[in-house]
């Protein structure tokens, strides 16, 4: 018998600790859920493979700066003379000066690059906010669902005991259905509040990239710049949005040149060599090879290449006056996540006093009522009061965590490196060093030599 009690227990134990090994591994962490929406974001992914077709504009802007070698075949049949001509060509030409225009050209694709870069940091920023705020409105809907769970069990066991009491001739029906109307209202707030958690866990799984499980709470504010003014400097210089558009406007000033290029003259040399078969007339065989180097100097374009050049100024403007506008939509935004800090924490200190105010006229209208001092519509005000106030704090706690991370994404800083997330950081700079541009794919020693050549040339 006690060896039975003793399995049962050893049983039971082990149930417990089985229990308490799933909640572990279900519990939902708010960096988890961060790692988990950098890891599983298709918005990032797509973001990630544009870059790459930036990175790869600029491989092919410095690939106009080499030599283009084809090779032609040609075989024709004359029928009158029944004769058959082959013809092989191999053609090499060299852009030797366009005025400047490639030079720009790639200057300008490598800004585009660093701009891209930079709007893939931002973009970062954005799906880790949107990830903390799915996280903490669950949060949020899952304390005001367990909430309105209490409350319903309370108005349940009160109007369990105000019919007791109208049964014995102490309450009236009055009472009773004063109580009946307010499990009724009870009831369809917690459905309404399990409406919203279910709302609020599907945006969960469309930011995350999976369910949540056991929410644990938000934990600590995360880590904030010291002062308004420090954040205000962090989204005046280092937001990414910022050195996105920095790097915009040094494209479009690049872009400047191109188009002033392109009334500049034009240099180019080619290297042709011929071969020719013919049958049944082997005599008309031969190898022709050419050198040509010819000058263009555009002289009338209708107007073209002024009308560019004035475009492109245009540009430059626009991109500095989007710069300018930023800013001051990033200072904007400090000092609105700002005041939201300091709105929540003011309401949470409010909200602590009313819920000690409203649990101490709860306590004591219920003592009142049990002694027929207070009705049952007393009591039950005084619990609708509590629960009003429980839930103000709820909300309070989520507004003041969301405003955190507004300061942060307002600041530049809501990044997985500022944040110490336990994820890979994407390398925003692997795939050009993987191909870099300027390297030919097929390397051979010819190649390699004229390589040295154009560059003791200077390739422009």
């Amino acid at each position: 018998m006690l060896s039975g009690i003793k399995s049962a227990g050893r049983a039971a134990l082990g149930a417990v600790a089985m229990a308490c090994a799933a909640a572990a591994v279900s519990a939902e962490t708010l960096p988890g859920a961060l790692a988990d929406a950098y890891r599983n974001s298709q918005v990032l992914e797509q973001s990630r493979f544009l870059l790459r077709v930036d990175d790869e504009n600029v491989t092919q802007a410095v690939a106009q700066l080499f030599p283009v070698i084809n090779f032609t075949s040609t075989a024709t049949r004359d029928l009158t003379n029944d004769t058959l001509t082959s013809t092989a060509r191999l053609v090499a030409d060299l852009a030797i000066y366009q005025g400047g225009q490639r030079r720009a050209g790639i200057a300008a694709a490598r800004a585009t690059v660093d701009a891209a870069r930079q709007q893939l940091v931002n973009l970062e920023q954005q799906v880790l906010f949107d990830a903390a705020q799915a996280y903490l409105n669950v949060w949020r809907d899952a304390q005001v669902v367990a909430v309105r769970q209490s409350n319903v069990r309370v108005i349940t066991q009160q109007l369990r005991a105000a019919r007791d009491r109208f049964e014995v001739g102490e309450d009236t029906r009055t009472d009773v259905a004063q109580a009946e109307a307010n499990l009724a209202a009870a009831r369809s707030n917690l459905a309404a509040a399990q409406g919203s958690l279910e709302i609020s866990r599907e945006l969960f799984a469309l930011v995350v990239g999976r369910y949540p499980g056991t929410i644990t709470g938000p934990g600590q504010l995360p880590h904030l710049p010291e002062t308004e003014a420090d954040a205000e400097q962090l989204a005046r210089q280092v937001h990414p949005a910022i050195r996105a558009i920095q790097a915009q406007v040094t494209a479009a000033e690049h872009s400047v040149e191109q188009a002033r290029g392109q009334g500049r003259p034009n240099l180019s040399l080619q290297l042709s060599a011929n071969e020719t078969f013919q049958s049944p007339n082997p005599a008309q065989e031969g190898v022709n090879t050419q050198l040509a180097l010819t000058f263009t100097q555009p002289i009338y374009r209708g107007g073209q290449v002024a009308s560019l050049e004035r475009a492109a100024i245009a540009q430059v403007a626009a991109a500095r006056a989007n710069l300018s506008q930023q800013t001051l939509v990033n200072v904007q935004l400090v000092g609105n996540a700002y005041a939201q800090l300091r709105i929540a924490g003011a309401q949470i200190q409010a909200s602590d006093q009313r819920i000690r105010a409203a649990q101490l006229a709860f306590d004591g209208v219920r003592e009142e009522a049990a002694l027929g001092a207070r009705t049952t519509l007393d009591v039950l005000d005084a619990e609708q009061d509590l629960l009003e106030a429980r839930i103000s704090r709820i909300e309070a706690q989520t507004a003041l965590h969301t405003a955190a991370y507004q300061v942060l994404q307002a600041s530049g800083l809501l990044t997985v490196t500022h944040l110490g997330l336990d994820v890979p950081e994407y390398d925003a700079e692997a795939y050009g060093a993987a191909f870099p541009a300027g390297v030919p794919r097929v390397l051979s020693p010819q190649g390699q030599r004229l390589d040295a050549v154009l560059e003791r040339v200077g390739r422009d």
